[in-house]
């Protein structure tokens, strides 16, 4: 492949990629990610929504679609808050983006142009073969992997740290509180 063709290729692979994943599905991945990384904690709608900079009206409404599709499940109460159905390293990418907005490939011709029926001409040949590789990517990658991944940055880290330490603190606080209580 010529380099024209690869940049031009690439430039378009990145630009299909960006069009395919919607505000929806990024901020579904986002609260997803940060689920996984609280370790089967329940996270609360108003910490996921804090961590992953989703507005809390918008991110409720998502997660409420999470939990009907089954990624998510949602427990009431004082400790209540949401977890994910399955282990981080069960859930891909794939599940997460097909629950909240499934993308369609192009079998036919988008234009319905009858001469072309189900013979893809070479634009949308090619738009379809990036969608795949698309596809194999969110389907091989699982949400564990995302978080074990090297490299110098981890997914929505400091923010974790700083709620995971807050929560802590807070159960601390809460457990000390009932067991003075309990000593008088």
């Amino acid at each position: 492949m010529s380099r024209s063709i690869y940049l031009l290729s690439s430039r378009v692979f990145k630009a299909l990629l960006i069009a395919m994943i919607s505000q929806t599905v990024e901020y579904a991945l986002r609260a997803i990610v940060t689920i996984a990384q609280h370790e089967g904690q329940p996270c609360t709608a108003q910490q996921i929504s804090k961590i992953t900079q989703v507005p809390a009206p918008y991110l409720s409404k998502l997660m409420q679609g999470l939990v009907r599709v089954g990624i998510v499940n949602s427990q009431r109460g004082l400790h209540g808050g949401f977890v994910l159905t399955k282990a981080p390293g069960e859930l891909t990418i794939w599940d997460v983006v097909d629950a909240v907005e499934p993308f369609q490939r192009i079998h036919e011709c988008p234009l319905g142009i009858e001469s072309h029926g189900s013979i893809l001409c070479p634009l949308h040949r090619r738009l379809d073969a990036a969608m795949a590789m698309v596809e194999e990517q969110f389907r091989s990658t699982t949400i564990a992997g995302i978080l074990v991944e090297p490299g110098a940055v981890t997914p929505l880290c400091q923010e974790k740290k700083t709620f995971m330490i807050k929560s802590n603190l807070a159960a601390l606080k809460e457990s000390t509180a009932a067991n003075q209580k309990k000593a008088k």
